[in-house]
């Protein structure tokens, strides 16, 4: 079916929020402490660029760790301000009732996209990681994202996280390994020396690979029997 003309949106569905990461209860706290004390000046899209442009920062970061790894501490610092954005314009927005669904979802999620496309760049430059870990560990978030949306759409349940990780364990995760890398860059594995980042970039492959073909076979059988049925 071609539709050409002017069409009217259908109504926005809000899908259920699942949030199941180690810290999501913790976090949810201190998120709604803080927006209750942001400064009326400061709204959900200041926050939503802090968060993109905090993750271009860090990744240019990166690749300045190549001739000076002090530049980690940036990164460091630049993964807390873009913890800060992502995660408090949408607490903000609903503590203000100033929700924006549609807009919302879309433009964070495509700042995401755009600022993690930033972060592994400047980590495949930065010679801790070999750049085809650093690609396969952006392709690998691409295709969690892609399922996490299309089962929004099709399932009205948007996954915030995978199981009890989120966006702010893999964060977390990298602020740890930042700390490591300028005194145990390298790693043995059995008779092998191998880059810290490889070994836990190969780790993060592999995870994220089981999460995407898990939660793609979990949801396709769902649909499957719901539709089935009728």
């Amino acid at each position: 079916m071609i539709l050409t003309g002017r069409t009217t949106p259908t109504r926005f569905v809000h899908a259920l929020r699942i949030h199941t990461a180690v810290t999501a209860a913790l976090e949810k706290r201190l998120l709604i402490w803080i927006a209750r004390r942001t400064p009326a000046t400061i709204s959900p899209d200041h926050l939503t660029g802090l968060a993109l442009v905090s993750l271009v920062l860090a990744g240019a970061s990166y690749a300045l760790a190549v001739r000076d790894t002090r530049a980690l501490w940036l990164v460091n610092f630049f993964l807390f301000l873009n913890w800060l954005g992502d995660s408090l314009d949408g607490t903000l927005a609903r503590v203000r009732n100033q929700q924006r669904p549609r807009y919302g979802f879309y433009v964070d999620h495509t700042c995401d996209t755009f600022g993690a496309l930033a972060l592994m760049a400047g980590l495949g430059c930065s010679g801790f990681i070999h750049w085809q870990i650093a690609t396969g560990m952006l392709i690998c978030f691409y295709m969690l994202s892609i399922e996490s949306y299309l089962a929004t759409y099709t399932l009205g349940r948007f996954h915030l996280s995978h199981g009890a990780f989120g966006p702010t364990e893999i964060r977390i995760l990298l602020v740890i390994g930042n700390a490591l890398l300028p005194v145990h860059p390298y790693v043995r594995v059995a008779h092998w020396h191998f880059l810290l980042f490889d070994v836990a970039g190969a780790v993060a492959v592999a995870v994220m690979a089981l999460m995407f073909s898990t939660a793609a076979l979990r949801h396709s059988l769902l649909l499957y029997r719901e539709e089935t049925q009728r």
